[in-house]
C-alpha cells in the first residue's frame, strides 16, 4: 500500500489526536502523511447553534474522502453526524479517553466553591442545561474557540471558570489545568465524547483492514448505544442531550449500562433516565432509552432560553427526577 493521507482538521487538538492515529498506524507498518483541512466551523467564529452545529467540522474532510484527496478521516466522534454516510466507513473506534467534563476555574475552585452569580463559559447548550439544573446560581455565558483561547477567558480574568471535555485537556497533556473533573451524576457527557471517528471509503478494502485493526470493541459498543439514542432522539426533540454507556458485568456476563439526559437550556426541565441491556445490543438499547425519554417528556423539551439570559435564582433547590433501571 502506498502512503495513508490522513486528512484532519488544523486545531492544535485536532492534529494530535490525527497524531496519535497516524503514530499507531505507523506503528503497525504504514507509512503515513497528515493533510490539514479547513472545515466550516474552523472558518467561522459564531456560536455552533447558529452555525448548524451538526456536522460544521467534519463536512470538509468527509468531501475530501469522497474526492480521493485522502485516504483515511479522523473527527472526534462527537462531531460526526448520526446518519450514515453509505460510501463511507467508520473503520475504527480507538480506545476512549475518559469522556467526562472538567472545570478550569479560577484560583483553584471547584463547581461546588464558585461563588453565586460566578461567570461560567461554555459553548455548549448542554453543558449549559446540566450546569443550569444544579441550582447553583451560575451565570453561564456562551464561548467559541480553541482550548488556549478558552483557558485564556479565566486567566485573563474575564470569565471565572470554564467547561471542557477532560480528553481534550488529557491529549494537549494539559490535565493539571483542570481544577475539577466533573461527575456524570451532574453533568453527563456528549454521546461519543472522548472517542474518535476513524473513516475511510467503503470501497477502499485495503485501507479499511489497514485502519481498522485500531478499532476497541468496547468503545465502539458504547457510542454504538449513544449515538443510537441521539440518533432516536433527533426526530422530536431538539433539547440538550447527553448519553454515557459502561460496560459492566451483570449476572450472565458483559452488560452495558446507558445513563442519559434530555432537558432545557435554562435547566428548569431536566429529564435523567437510565437503563441497562445486552452488550450484543447497544444499538436497541440506545433506541429503547431514547423512547423511554420521549414517552417521558422529551419530545415537547425546546430550548427556552438563551445562554446566559437568565441565571437560575440562589435559592433554588437542586432538581430531582427519578430514574429508569
Amino acid at each position: 500500500m502506498t502512503t495513508l493521507r490522513l486528512g484532519t482538521r488544523r486545531s492544535a487538538l485536532a492534529t494530535t489526536q490525527s497524531r496519535w492515529v497516524a503514530d499507531r498506524l505507523t506503528d503497525l507498518g504504514h507509512e503515513v502523511e497528515l493533510v490539514e483541512i479547513t472545515t466550516e466551523g474552523d472558518r467561522s467564529g459564531a456560536l455552533l447553534t447558529t452555525i448548524g452545529g451538526t456536522g460544521v467540522f467534519v463536512s470538509a474532510i468527509r468531501e475530501a474522502l469522497h474526492d480521493g484527496r485522502i485516504d483515511v478521516a479522523v473527527h472526534s466522534l462527537k462531531d460526526l453526524p448520526t446518519a450514515p454516510d453509505p460510501e463511507l466507513v467508520l473503520a475504527a473506534v480507538p480506545l476512549r479517553e475518559d469522556s467526562r467534563d472538567v472545570l478550569v476555574a479560577r484560583d483553584g475552585l471547584t463547581l461546588g466553591e464558585l461563588p453565586v452569580g460566578s461567570v461560567v463559559g461554555t459553548g455548549s447548550p448542554r453543558r449549559a442545561s446540566q450546569l443550569a439544573a444544579l441550582g447553583l446560581g451560575l451565570d453561564i455565558r456562551p464561548i467559541r474557540g480553541n482550548v488556549d483561547t478558552r483557558i485564556r477567558f479565566v486567566t485573563s480574568g474575564e470569565l471565572d471558570a470554564v467547561v471542557l471535555a477532560q480528553a481534550g485537556l488529557a491529549r494537549l497533556g494539559r490535565l493539571a489545568e483542570a481544577t475539577e473533573v466533573i461527575d456524570p451524576i451532574q453533568v453527563l457527557p456528549a454521546p461519543g465524547q472522548g472517542a474518535l471517528a476513524v473513516e475511510c471509503r467503503a470501497d477502499r478494502a485495503d485501507v479499511v483492514a489497514a485502519v481498522s485493526a485500531l478499532d476497541d470493541a468496547d468503545t465502539r459498543t458504547c457510542v454504538i448505544a449513544e449515538r443510537s439514542l441521539l440518533s432516536t432522539l433527533e426526530a422530536g426533540c431538539t433539547a440538550p442531550v447527553g448519553a454515557l454507556a459502561e460496560v459492566v458485568e451483570g449476572d450472565d456476563g458483559l452488560e452495558l449500562s446507558l445513563r442519559a439526559f434530555a432537558g432545557s437550556e435554562d435547566g428548569s426541565l431536566e429529564l435523567r433516565r437510565s437503563l441497562v441491556g445486552s452488550y450484543t445490543e447497544p444499538e436497541s438499547l440506545g433506541a429503547r432509552l431514547a423512547q423511554i425519554l420521549l414517552e417521558d417528556g422529551a419530545a415537547d423539551l425546546t430550548t427556552t432560553t438563551a445562554i446566559g439570559a437568565v441565571a437560575p435564582t440562589p435559592d433554588r433547590a437542586p432538581h430531582r427526577s427519578e430514574h429508569v433501571s
